[in-house]
């Protein structure tokens, strides 16, 4: 999957380790570059659906993003790259045809 990134900090973590680590923590540094590595290996966003992190959709004033697991309550938010993203008959997203995410931000959305 094309994996692009709308956050210059996290765009820079996911190219050099020791400066994630020092951005991060290594506990974080260590699900970021995790989680980035299951999109990148990925042909489709339903490819990592069923995998640990629990990649789901959100909805509300966050419909159109994604989010995974971190460290609680921390979330991975991320966008597909498909614009209207695809959508079936009743008006669920088809994962299937998700080629592409646009990493947003590392946030506590509950929280805000």
């Amino acid at each position: 999957m094309v994996v692009t990134f709308d956050d210059r900090e996290l765009e820079k973590c996911a190219n050099d380790t020791r400066y994630c680590v020092k951005r991060l923590g290594m506990r974080r540094a260590k699900l970021y570059l995790d989680k980035l590595q299951k999109l990148y290996l990925a042909d489709t966003l339903e490819d990592v659906r069923e995998m640990p992190g629990h990649f789901h959709e959100l909805v509300g004033d966050r419909k159109g993003q994604w989010s995974c697991d971190f460290d609680q309550p921390y979330r991975l938010i991320f966008e597909p790259h498909e614009n209207p993203i695809p959508t079936d008959s009743t008006g669920k997203y088809i994962w299937l045809e998700i080629k592409g995410v646009e990493i947003i931000e590392i946030t506590n959305y509950h929280g805000k």
